[in-house]
């Protein structure tokens, strides 16, 4: 009976024509069993699988494959650089019709000749595609498109990821595309991929450590992953959802790295001569899924960055280079910090021809800083910036309540002479100065006291930003929810402070040649939640602004 159902099988697996007839309803495949006993013949129906093979490629027997196969794979029976390039839509073809050979069992690789051989050496390579696959022994992406030597230029490494040695990963391909020719890259994911799980696992522990060895610091690395299926999943997904979902997430996010960071790659696509598209390898049936494009592959086409993160940050930033605008300065302070939490700094040591460089070329900052001058947020670090990379002055509190005219100042230069395009506001969890203020402000209206030194005079000048706290937060909140929610208005008022005291700030915000945002940093995750632009920013732009009341305190007094 197996025997019926297996030649049934093969029928509807290695012939078009019998399918298409079948599919019409122009033809009918039955089986059944004679039996001498009786006489009588079992009647046993259409096999149990035919809708699945119904979707068949295969239209040659295995043992007439193999020479029509061989001949079709090169000029010399395998691909050399003698054999026409493979436009983008043939080579995915070609990865099709390979996997579903090597899922139905009917491989036709075979072994290789020494006259194959000779042939890759004398005429060298033309892979028709690239693949950047996982290196888990499971997948053997070779094996997988059941492909000869010549056919597949594959990069592999613990899931398929370009977080790490992405110059590499980079490099290699623009090799690929550009110098052989090759017109399809494919990102390979895999079901059950133990990188992806570990990389799971790692976000649902909210480690943020520095990695204490290199693979830890991979895990960290793909843990933006985890972290966005779990977004994209809700809070309700089991666990095997979502290790199977960051599989896919991690694909997509690979394809869009090589677009972020490609300036060739996103050429060669704009122009038609490259198609980058992604799949997963499916362990428990052999079969690739395959996904398609990126769904950000148009908004990503728009990227002007043309190195990797560890490769662009060799080099300093000096007065040589151009101006950065304000939304690609953001994005650079967004991509330092997720490198910084995810525990892969970039930016390296500095080397001496960097430090001549500044020396002797000059400064362009692409971003202003104001921060807290507290010991834990150390802003270059938590950024993964260089020298020459930030503009950064710090207090407590991070605050113009007090030496206003030495931020203003200093702040015009910045954003005037050096054409610096972003000014950041960045307060963190925890604030001292903030803790400090909320307390002397309860205390105060308690028993009311006299400032008797300068941190008394700092704390007090904070009065105006946790009196607005005590207000948004109610009557029943606690002091430390006041302190914490004084942080972020505390970040806004300093911004709305460069605005109502800066003719030149506000005009430049004015024109749209210079953006204020506002951040704050959480110490105990590492990341900085980004607040975007003053609420009251559109209202400020408007009016006039006013000299800041320690200068005009000076102007008077000359």
């Amino acid at each position: 009976k197996v025997n019926v159902f297996h030649s049934m099988n093969f029928l509807l697996k290695f012939s078009d024509s019998i399918r298409e007839a079948v599919k019409s309803g122009q033809v009918q495949l039955q089986g059944g069993i004679y039996h001498l006993e009786t006489g009588k013949v079992e009647f046993l129906g259409k096999s149990p699988v035919q809708s699945e093979l119904l979707s068949s490629t295969a239209s040659i027997p295995p043992s007439m494959t193999s020479m029509v196969e061989r001949e079709s794979r090169g000029l010399h029976g395998v691909r050399t650089a003698a054999d026409e390039r493979v436009p983008s839509d043939a080579a995915l073809k070609m990865l099709k019709a390979g996997n579903e050979r090597f899922a139905t069992g009917a491989v036709t690789a075979g072994t290789t000749s020494g006259e194959m051989r000779k042939a890759l050496v004398k005429y060298n390579q033309a892979p028709h595609s690239a693949i950047l696959g996982c290196a888990d022994s499971r997948v053997p992406v070779d094996t997988v498109f059941d492909a000869t030597p010549g056919e597949l230029f594959v990069l592999r490494n613990a899931g398929n990821t370009c977080t790490h040695a992405e110059g590499s990963i980079v490099g290699s391909l623009e090799f690929c595309t550009g110098k052989l020719g090759s017109k399809l890259i494919l990102v390979l994911g895999h079901t059950q991929c133990g990188a992806i799980a570990g990389a799971t696992a790692t976000h649902q522990a909210g480690a943020t450590n520095a990695p204490g060895c290199a693979l830890e610091g991979l895990l960290q690395g793909l843990a933006v992953v985890a972290k966005d299926a779990s977004e994209q999943l809700g809070p309700g997904a089991s666990q095997q959802e979502l290790v199977a979902h960051a599989v896919k997430v991690n694909v997509f996010h690979s394809m869009d790295f090589l677009l972020k960071f490609s300036e060739p790659l996103r050429e060669l696509v704009r122009k038609g001569e490259l198609d980058i598209q992604g799949g997963i390898y499916h362990l428990e049936t052999g079969r690739v899924e395959f996904l398609g494009q990126s769904p950000r592959q148009a908004e990503l086409l728009s990227s002007d960055l043309s190195l990797p993160p560890s490769m662009a940050l060799g080099a300093v930033r000096t007065s040589q280079d151009g101006i950065v605008a304000p939304k690609l300065a953001l994005q650079t302070l967004k991509e330092g910090n997720e490198r910084f939490v995810a525990g892969v700094p970039a930016a390296g040591k500095v080397h001496r021809s960097m430090c001549e460089a500044l020396a002797t070329k000059g400064q362009a900052p692409h971003t202003a800083i104001v921060g807290c001058a507290d010991s834990r947020c150390p802003l270059e670090t938590l950024f993964d910036a260089l020298p020459g990379d930030l503009f950064v002055l710090r207090n407590a509190g991070n605050t113009c309540t007090h030496a206003e005219g030495s931020i203003l100042g200093s702040l015009e230069f910045c954003t005037g002479a050096l054409n610096t395009q972003l000014i950041f506001v960045l307060g963190h969890t925890n604030c001292g100065a903030i803790k400090g203020a909320t307390a002397a402000y309860f205390a105060a209206k308690k028993q009311p006291t006299k400032a008797n030194n300068a941190l008394d005079v700092l704390l007090k000048g904070l009065d105006t930003v946790v009196a607005q706290a005590v207000a948004e937060a109610g009557a029943k909140a606690t002091e430390e929810e006041v302190a914490a929610l004084a942080v972020k208005l505390n970040v806004f008022h300093t911004m709305n402070f460069l605005m109502q005291h800066s003719e030149p700030i506000r005009e430049k915000v004015s024109s749209g040649k210079l953006e204020i945002h506002g951040g704050v940093y959480d110490l105990k995750s590492g990341r900085v939640e980004f607040l975007g632009s003053s609420p009251s920013q559109s209202k400020l732009v408007e009016a006039k602004s006013t000299v800041a009341p320690s200068l005009l305190d000076r102007m008077l007094g000359a």
